[in-house]
Parts: C-alpha cells; structure tokens; sequence
C-alpha cells in the first residue's frame, strides 16, 4: 500500500469522488520539476492525458464576438460565419478549453447556414440542456470542460446517422486541420480518418 501522507484531504475526496483509482500529487521538495504519482490501489494514474479547463489566459485572447457567443448564449448570422461551408478534413475543440468537439468525419451540409454535425466526438466533452429562451423548447449545446455555448441540437439530422443535427456556432470553435492533429496535441484522433 502506497503511503498517502502527502495527500490532500480534498484531493482524496474528490478523486473517490470521480471513480479515479489514483491521486496526482503536486511536485514534493527534492523532486524539483517532476510530478510525484502516489497510487491508490496500485493502479497507474495516466498523466499525461490533456486535462481541459476554461483558460482563463485563453479567454482573454478571445474576440468580442467570440466572448459574446461563447459565454453570453450568443448565436452568429446563418451563412455568414467561418466553418459553416469548411469541407477540410480536421477536428473541431472547444475555442476556450481546447476540448474536442466534433469531427469533419460527422460534418454534413443541413443548408441552415451553420456547421452541422450528426454527433460529437466523445458525448463526455458536450452537455445537453433546456433552452427555453425563445419561447419554443430547444436543447442547448455546452461544452462540458469550457461551458462555452456551443448551439443548439435538433432532431431533424440525417436519419441513417441517428437522425440529430448539432447546430453549432463557429465563433465557438477552432479547427485544427488534418494535418496539424500530432503537432496540435490531438494524434489520438488521426484514426477518424482511416478509411
């Protein structure tokens, strides 16, 4: 049993919160630069997975536009927005947290003038809620790590694919080409596009 002197109380809490078998430890004295892994029933902690946050230092590097649609609920002009026509292949993150979002694989043209997705690359980085604000019941699109607004999700999408549409807002997005994925830090994904 590994000895978890140096472990926070908190960080104790919330790893048994989160179902995590293994405790980061922030760096000890003498290990200067090297993170220390204590491990809770002796499993190996993964750390070097990305971990993704509101970048607070991102934020500020975020245009009016940007900060109006992604954190004020804000939605831009059908047709007239950066990715609604972009036919590259690439991965679309979060423009905030950087946390993949969707997939030129699962991007279609619906002819509402937005970039349309028939699902998200991994159901855990998007978050679903009830948007009552026009008066008409819709369902919100989030990111789960960034809260930026995303869009909207709608049931309308193709139904060969699952028949959902994932409307969403570019201004909330960054593309990260094909070709750019391992630079980018995203080569896990390269695999979407084996044919």
């Amino acid at each position: 049993m590994t000895d978890l002197k140096n472990v926070s109380v908190k960080q104790f809490i919330l790893a048994g919160l989160m179902g995590i078998s293994s405790v980061m430890i922030a760096p000890q004295a003498g290990v200067a630069g090297q993170d220390v892994q204590q491990t809770v029933k002796g499993e190996q902690h993964m750390s070097d997975k990305p971990k993704y946050t509101k970048d607070p230092n991102r934020m500020k590097e975020l245009t009016d536009y940007q900060k109006y649609v992604t954190q004020h609920d804000g939605t831009e002009p059908a047709f007239r927005n950066e990715y609604w026509d972009n036919k590259e292949e690439g991965i679309y993150v979060d423009i905030v947290s950087g946390e993949p979002l969707f997939s030129s694989t699962d991007k279609y043209d619906s002819g509402s003038g937005w970039p349309s997705f028939t699902k998200p690359i991994n159901e855990s980085h998007v978050e679903e809620h009830a948007d009552h604000k026009l008066g008409v019941e819709r369902t919100e699109v989030r990111s789960a790590h960034g809260d930026s607004h995303l869009g909207h999700v709608f049931n309308d999408g193709p139904p060969e694919a699952g028949g959902q549409r994932y409307c969403i807002n570019s201004a909330s997005l960054r593309f990260i080409p094909k070709a750019d994925l391992e630079k980018e830090g995203y080569g896990e994904y390269l695999s979407l596009f084996d044919e």
